[in-house]
């Protein structure tokens, strides 16, 4: 037997707000009855996962040990522009000559996640 992957956690000190960025990321929407000042924010993913925001008292202190990695269905150089317009912030850029590698980015409370190429179209 096995365990299953249900969450991807953010700690936060702001959910629902955390969330409006992320709802725009994957273009998915927050629980419909989560509000403005809950402690939890959810969004369902198609996958059967959920990004799941969680307010805690602490500031983010250093780098994230796990992370979050998109795999957008446009270039990645688009996506990273499209997510910088909705608040992100450009942490580093690990592209290599010949286009692979990726960009890793910031959400407006400072987790960190990685925007990958798009799978090759056949």
């Amino acid at each position: 037997m096995a365990s299953t992957v249900y969450n991807v956690a953010f700690d936060c000190a702001n959910p629902y707000e955390l969330a409006a960025f992320w709802e725009q990321v994957v273009g998915r929407p927050r629980h419909p009855e989560d509000r403005p000042g809950d402690a939890e924010t959810v969004i369902a993913l198609p996958t059967g996962m959920n990004l799941h925001f969680n307010r805690v008292p602490d500031d983010k202190l250093g780098k994230n040990r796990v992370h979050v990695c998109l795999r957008p269905d446009r270039p990645r150089d688009a996506e990273v522009d499209r997510l910088l317009a909705l608040g992100a912030r450009l942490v580093d850029y690990k592209r290599n000559p010949e286009g692979t590698g990726w960009a890793v980015l910031a959400d407006p409370e400072d987790n960190e996640f990685c925007v990958l190429r798009p799978l090759p179209t056949t």
